[in-house]
């Protein structure tokens, strides 16, 4: 397996997608490494040569955060938006929706499974 960035990217896809196994990297982003390393994308990732390899790496090392760097830098911004006290940290930090969506209903993915609330008993004797 070609080991690009420090990810093993599997062998049997084009490089094109291959390179979308690395954290940071989507479909724009490995298109113009690919141009900027002069790499065939169509090119199976097995197939690549060692040269090829590490000018991917190179390119890639030279003008993009990707994989451990990305996420602590990701994990700084979001820190820094609770430490200052804003709308946006505050929701991080209750664990809801950052973005304006609804929590009424729905929002099921950032608040967890449902939590059941007893509800008020009927009243007797009235």
């Amino acid at each position: 397996m070609p080991r690009i960035a420090g990810v093993d990217i599997p062998e049997r896809k084009k490089v094109r997608y291959a390179l979308r196994y690395i954290h940071g990297i989507g479909p724009k982003f490995a298109d113009d490494i690919l141009a900027a390393a002069g790499v065939d994308p169509d090119k199976k990732a097995g197939e690549l040569s060692e040269p090829d390899v590490s000018q991917i790496s190179s390119v890639i090392d030279e003008g993009y955060i990707v994989e451990g760097a990305l996420k602590r830098q990701m994990a700084q911004n979001i820190q820094r938006l609770r430490d200052i006290r804003s709308y946006r940290g505050d929701r991080h930090r209750r664990g809801l929706p950052t973005r304006g969506q609804r929590t009424k209903c729905n929002a099921r993915t950032r608040k967890g499974r449902k939590k059941t609330v007893a509800g008020k008993k009927g009243v007797k004797g009235a």
